[in-house]
């Protein structure tokens, strides 16, 4: 039964994460990236990560998408003809990224790369830092790097956009 529901996550989690990344929409791309956590945070859980999913949880679904949110009300929409052309651009960018996707995980499943973590021993008394430091350091990278993919679509959201000329009214 768990693998079933593993397999079943793991798809939502991609379906998720393409709809994130996919849809023209940065309100509901943010809203996608907090599914898309949530949807992490069960498969951590499952994988008996609960300090990972805790802070997947907390910082990604939580802290992140409240920042997206806040820095998508304070930025300028596209006007009709700008995002027209930036929708074909993006298109155009990113067709081949979930098949790219696709078969990079299969290729890590392939290579036996999936979770080979030891589980937790029951009722041990640990440290929460003896247990990310000695015993979860894969969950702390991932942490990191969800992290480090929050600061930079903020980067990339606040980038400059060169500005168009105005053309002079008569």
């Amino acid at each position: 039964m768990i693998p079933l529901l593993f397999i079943a996550l793991l798809l939502l989690l991609l379906l998720a994460g393409v709809w994130t990344v996919m849809t023209l929409n940065l309100l509901k791309s943010a809203i996608g990236l907090a599914v898309t956590s949530v949807v992490l945070t069960l498969l951590l859980f499952l994988m008996d990560a609960p300090l990972a999913g805790v802070f997947e949880l907390s910082v990604c679904a939580g802290l992140i998408t409240v920042v997206f949110i806040s820095a998508i009300s304070l930025t300028k929409p596209l006007t009709g003809p700008e995002a027209a052309a930036r929708d074909r651009s993006r298109m155009r960018r990113f067709i081949f990224l979930p098949l790219l996707i696709a078969l990079l995980a299969w290729g890590l499943y392939a290579m036996g790369l999936h979770s080979d973590l030891p589980p937790l021993p029951a009722g041990a008394d640990l440290d929460v830092r003896q247990v990310l430091w000695n015993l979860r350091r894969l969950d702390l990278v991932g942490q990191i790097l969800v992290i480090l993919a929050g600061v930079f679509g903020v980067v990339i959201l606040f980038k400059n956009r060169p500005q168009q000329k105005e053309e002079p009214k008569p």
